[in-house]
């Protein structure tokens, strides 16, 4: 294990970095790194978390990071990263992905194949449109989409049966699906600061529990059976 954070360290990561091929643990977080990710990384087959967050690296990540199977914990927020590549989806041990504060555009379909991921945060991008592979999911609990530019989702957002936090607040949405409602296990949904207009019925099915933030919205009427009593 390696713990160099919330230190002073500039300058790229060396490439040189591939002969610590017995590391399990890397946390290079809190620096002042910048230039882009070595693909020398992906020679460390045996790390299980790598947080390279708050630093000042720009780029794509490899396609190498694809390598890393055995890795459990990746986070990669704050920085000013762009692309994630196809081979994310090889990382079928990954139960938490962080890659918020970065300037990703779009997501590979290859994402729909992280089965193990439980916690999802993207806050703070520039996404335009959700992969439809989002719905693969199936153990994922948390999805963090806050602050993007989204207009819309997939139909079949509505299979991700394990999904207790949906945080969509700070975008542009103006419909939801109607599998919204099939979300079973949602604890909480934030849909503030959007451009909705309506609500669909299917809404009413989720868990009478689940807390659901609409404010800052447009909507005026044509609201769900059962929460018709807002315009008695």
């Amino acid at each position: 294990e390696l713990y160099l954070y919330n230190n002073q360290l500039t300058g790229e990561i060396p490439h040189e970095i591939e002969n610590l091929t017995n590391l399990t643990w890397l946390f290079l977080n809190d620096n002042q790194l910048t230039g882009e990710i070595p693909p020398e990384i992906g020679n460390l087959t045996n790390l299980t978390r790598l947080f390279l967050n708050d630093n000042q690296l720009t780029g794509e990540i490899p396609s190498e990071i694809g390598n890393l199977e055995n890795l459990i914990y990746l986070n990669l927020s704050y920085n000013q990263l762009t692309i994630l590549p196809e081979s994310i989806g090889n990382l079928n041990s990954l139960e938490l992905l962080f890659l918020s504060y970065n300037q990703f555009i779009s997501l590979p379909e290859s994402i729909g194949n992280l089965s193990s991921l439980k916690w999802f945060t993207l806050y703070d991008n520039e996404l335009t449109i959700l992969p439809e592979s989002i719905g693969n999911l199936s153990s994922l609990e948390e999805l963090w989409l806050i602050n993007n530019q989204l207009s819309s989702l997939p139909e079949n957002i509505g299979n991700l049966s394990s999904l207790k936090w949906l945080t969509l607040y700070g975008n542009q949405l103006t419909i939801l699906p109607e599998s919204i409602g099939t979300l079973s296990s949602l604890e909480v949904l934030y849909l503030q600061d959007n451009q909705l207009i309506n609500l669909p019925e299917s809404i009413c099915n989720l868990p009478e529990t689940c807390t659901v933030n609409m404010s800052n919205n447009y909507i005026c009427s044509n609201f769900p059976s059962c929460i018709n009593w807002l315009t008695e």
